[in-house]
């Protein structure tokens, strides 16, 4: 198995927290225009952006074009998974199901 395989995952992750951070920000209320876009949780998620870029870059060195977007889909079920921890967004059924699809998808693919 591909390590960059996991690497790639790594980048979505980073992605997904990054997210997470972003919603954060955007659900407080910030003193000003500047406040809003210039805070720990805005600058620190756009870096993880940044940082889940260079790492998916890396990674399609050696990952096929169409093998990443189908990790890529991985980022549906890490941004559930926290934002059901730090947002505490409930899921429904229909919710997890479609994860577990996603799952056995990426799963399957990777066979």
């Amino acid at each position: 198995m591909n390590p960059f395989i996991f690497l790639f995952l790594f980048s979505v992750f980073i992605a997904s927290c990054s997210q997470i951070l972003l919603k954060k920000s955007a659900m407080r209320k910030h003193e000003s225009f500047i406040k809003e876009y210039l805070n720990p949780y805005v600058i620190t998620a756009y870096v993880l952006f940044f940082a889940g870029t260079l790492i998916t870059i890396i990674s399609y060195k050696t990952i096929p074009l169409s093998f990443g977007l189908i990790l890529e889909s991985a980022g549906y079920i890490f941004v559930s998974i926290l934002s059901y921890i730090f947002l505490r967004e409930t899921l429904n059924t229909k919710q997890i199901l479609g994860l577990g699809l996603i799952l056995v998808g990426i799963i399957i693919a990777n066979i």
